[in-house]
């Protein structure tokens, strides 16, 4: 059977794919694995039994009968129109306004199938071919000001990649008094002088706050010098809020969350811990809601309804912003104590640095001058049972081949229970330790 050239790139192997397989397999396995590797949130008693309240409250309230006088507007049985639930957006409008004072009105929010499916719109709205002001035909990319960034980015694109990155700087910085850490800084100099960026080749500057793989924080002042670059240049600044503020809120360092219609922010229920319901929420300028609703027709018809249909009530009384910063956060913020801890045990004389942990789930692994690539150590770790994520996934937009760093980390989840981190980062201790005493 003959796929098109649409067909062939989305059937091609992608680190995503991988991903999401290894996930799927090792939750369906008959053997024990340490799963270190997806990107599925913790299982967290405080907030598994406000979700589960909810959701009976949902079933009392005849969200699930067809009853067109429930509080809930049988939400199960009928399609939102394309924009989303209107009920949680005016929830969301009422949320971000009361917090933030952003002046929303219900033009400014679209919802969408998980954040997967908004990054799909958005890069394909601002990256590919656009017709210039000569009738001309241009290609614009995406400019990720800092790379390793998301790999579920990399093939989102309907044809080809777009994408234009900048590698960091690297600070070797202290973590609770102690060495053996790291930081991730922009590099201004190089970003500004980017021949796409000054050319005009730029549809729209991205980045994800914390920082996924890396757990990284931009400060305010990186976040503010973006935003001004991208108005310099009129292009929009999107920020990937899925491990964010105002929830899930797995941030650990003290900044601000702004809005303007120059920004695109994208947020997520998944790692308030809904993965399952696919919701994702768009905050922006009316004419780009207006576009995603278009897409959401043509892809979607509508969005799905039952994640809105939780999360209301918890965003109309504070619950979800309460559960973020009391819940959520601190559990996460443990994890990451407990992962370090552990790793330090296990190679603690071995050439180990940890990018400064600074929010979401996950440590960004560092070992320089490693035999092998990070590639091969994700195979042979997997042959133990023990899943990670190698770096080389992790940069869309650059060349890597002569870059060693991006075959030298590996990404590792913390959401898993104390007994399968401790497992598992015993497996990456022993192999890791072998790999350097064998090539002494």
């Amino acid at each position: 059977m003959k796929f098109s050239k649409f067909g062939q790139k989305f059937t091609q192997p992608t680190g995503i794919s991988q991903l999401m397989d290894d996930l799927g397999d090792a939750l369906k396995s008959d053997q024990p694995v340490n799963m270190l590797g997806g990107g599925n949130p913790a299982r967290i008693e405080a907030v598994n039994e406000l979700f589960l309240e909810t959701y009976q409250a949902l079933g009392n309230d005849g969200s699930f009968r067809e009853d067109i006088n429930s509080t809930a507007t049988s939400s199960m049985a009928n399609y939102s129109n394309p924009q989303g639930d209107a009920a949680f957006i005016d929830a969301l409008v009422g949320f971000f306004n009361r917090h933030y004072d952003w002046n929303l009105t219900s033009e400014n929010i679209a919802l969408t199938n998980g954040s997967q499916n908004a990054f799909f719109y958005l890069f394909n709205l601002f990256g590919g071919a656009f017709t210039d002001k000569k009738n001309q035909s241009i290609d614009k990319s995406i400019l990720l000001p800092l790379t390793p960034e998301y790999i579920g980015y990399s093939d989102v694109h309907v044809e080809g990649q777009h994408f234009t990155a900048v590698l960091p700087h690297i600070d070797e910085v202290t973590h609770d008094g102690e060495e053996g850490f790291f930081k991730y800084r922009v590099d201004f100099d190089a970003l500004e002088n980017l021949p796409a960026l000054t050319e005009g080749r730029i549809g729209a500057i991205c980045c994800s706050r914390p920082t996924n793989p890396t757990g990284n924080v931009l400060t305010d002042e990186e976040m503010a010098h973006l935003a001004e670059i991208a108005k310099r240049y009129d292009v929009p600044l999107i920020i990937d809020n899925a491990y964010g503020m105002p929830f899930p809120n797995i941030i650990y360092s003290d900044v601000t969350l702004n809005w303007d219609d120059n920004t695109i922010l994208c947020f997520s229920l998944s790692k308030i811990g809904l993965p399952g319901v696919r919701t994702g929420i768009i905050v922006a300028a009316p004419e780009v809601i207006a576009a995603v609703s278009a897409m959401n027709a043509v892809v979607n018809l509508s969005p799905t309804r039952f994640g809105a249909s939780i999360a209301t009530p918890l965003v109309e009384n504070n619950a979800i912003k309460d559960l973020s910063d009391n819940d959520i956060k601190p559990f996460y913020q443990q994890q990451a104590k407990t992962a370090v801890t552990l790793l330090k045990k296990e190679l603690g004389d071995y050439p180990l640095v940890i990018h400064k942990p600074e929010g979401a789930i996950f440590l960004w692994l560092w070992f320089k001058d490693l035999p092998i690539s990070t590639s091969e150590l994700y195979e042979t770790l997997k042959e133990k049972g023990t899943l990670i994520v190698p770096s080389e996934y992790f940069f869309p937009g650059v060349d890597i081949s002569d870059y060693k760093h991006a075959h030298e980390c590996i990404r590792m989840s913390i959401a898993a229970d104390k007994d399968t981190l401790t497992k598992g980062i015993a497996v990456i201790g022993e192999v890791v330790r072998e790999l350097y005493d064998g090539a002494k």
